[in-house]
């Protein structure tokens, strides 16, 4: 499998982006959040989505060029729309009001409606805890037909709704960012594993009849199965409150069958940003923390080669390695970028040269 230096393939992404008439700022920030994805080991949400992304733009689903604008300002609540705008340019815009807000306020709970894809959830917890602040996010997917079956259930109802909560790191403990799918895994893991053309693992796919399959076929090119929440009932009850808290409370949209399906990838959040010091002293904070991650961290290992980790430590590990290895892309999914871009009028070999 090819492996690309990120840095190449930051602008090269950025620049099939730019063809969707975005400026250059917005186009770097979409480029530089996928990159982030696939350094992280998130390979479901890097650039193996701009084939979406453009077939989106085609459609007049993604809307270049917009900004958020706050529709409720409530002292330490904030609501905004996004308009469709590209979701890492509007994601990041209303996070950053947010913590301004909680700054402020010491507390701020925002929403943010009508985003295209905002990408990594856990990018916005990131963006909050290097201010030092906690944050806390539910999200939903609308305008997309669901993917995700409900407990008992034999088909889908759901999308993948992630949950993200961010804790900053203090001391000599690294920050801790816990970033879930309320599905057993994302739908784009199943991309990926389609794209790969290799079978998933058992526990995870209904087909179309409700029965078990490990084939990622039944998800692309069309979507015809289900995935399954993590921990039956648990991540099924998750899901339906990021519905209700991301979607409906946000002024968005909803799964429900009376709103609008075009397959696209529209998000709402609802989201909780708060400063930690408003409520511990700083130092009691960070010898908590530091004294919590080293107990649970203790434990002895079921695999001795594998150690005890805590959310965030795999993103660091692959931040580490792919930083210097390459970011590897299976053939398939290079061969739709090369396809969104020849579809804006960019030429397969000015793309290739860009990443050589």
């Amino acid at each position: 499998m090819p492996t690309f230096q990120a840095d190449k393939l930051k602008a090269t992404i950025a620049g099939i982006v730019r063809l969707t008439g975005s400026e250059a700022a917005e186009a770097e920030t979409v480029a530089d959040h996928l990159v982030m994805a696939n350094l992280s080991g998130h390979d479901s949400h890097g650039v193996g989505m701009i084939p979406k992304y453009i077939d989106c733009f085609h459609r007049g689903l993604v809307v270049p060029n917009t900004s958020v604008s706050i529709i409720n300002d409530a002292g330490a609540i904030l609501q905004f729309d996004a308009k469709k705008g590209f979701g890492q340019r509007v994601a990041k815009e209303a996070t950053a009001g947010a913590i301004a807000r909680a700054k402020e306020t010491g507390v701020c709970l925002y929403t943010l409606a009508n985003a295209f894809h905002i990408g990594r959830v856990g990018s916005y917890g990131e963006q909050s805890i290097a201010e030092g602040m906690v944050s806390i996010h539910f999200v939903n997917v609308s305008d997309h037909r669901p993917s995700v079956a409900p407990f008992g259930g034999g088909e889908a109802r759901y999308i993948t709704n992630p949950v993200c909560i961010a804790v900053p790191g203090a001391g000599k403990q690294d920050p801790i960012v816990l970033d879930m799918a309320t599905s057993k895994l994302a739908l784009g893991k199943v991309r990926v594993a389609y794209n790969k053309r290799v079978q998933m693992e058992e526990g995870n796919l209904l087909d179309p009849e409700g029965r078990p399959t490990t084939d990622p076929g039944v998800m692309f090119p069309e979507l015809r199965g289900a995935l399954l929440p993590f921990g039956e009932h648990k991540g099924s009850g998750l899901a339906l409150m990021c519905e209700l808290l991301g979607g409906m409370l946000s002024r968005g949209q909803t799964i429900q069958p009376g709103r609008e399906r075009k397959d696209g990838i529209i998000n709402n959040m609802l989201g909780i940003v708060f400063d930690p010091n408003k409520l511990i002293s700083a130092d009691a904070f960070a010898e908590e923390l530091q004294a919590t991650i080293d107990y649970v961290k203790s434990a002895t290992p079921q695999d001795p080669a594998k150690p005890v980790l805590v959310a965030g430590d795999p993103e660091r590990a692959a931040r580490a390695k792919r930083g210097q290895e390459g970011i590897p892309l299976d053939d398939n999914t290079w061969a739709g970028i090369l396809e969104a871009g020849v579809s804006l009028g960019q030429a397969r070999e000015e793309t290739e040269r860009q990443v050589a």
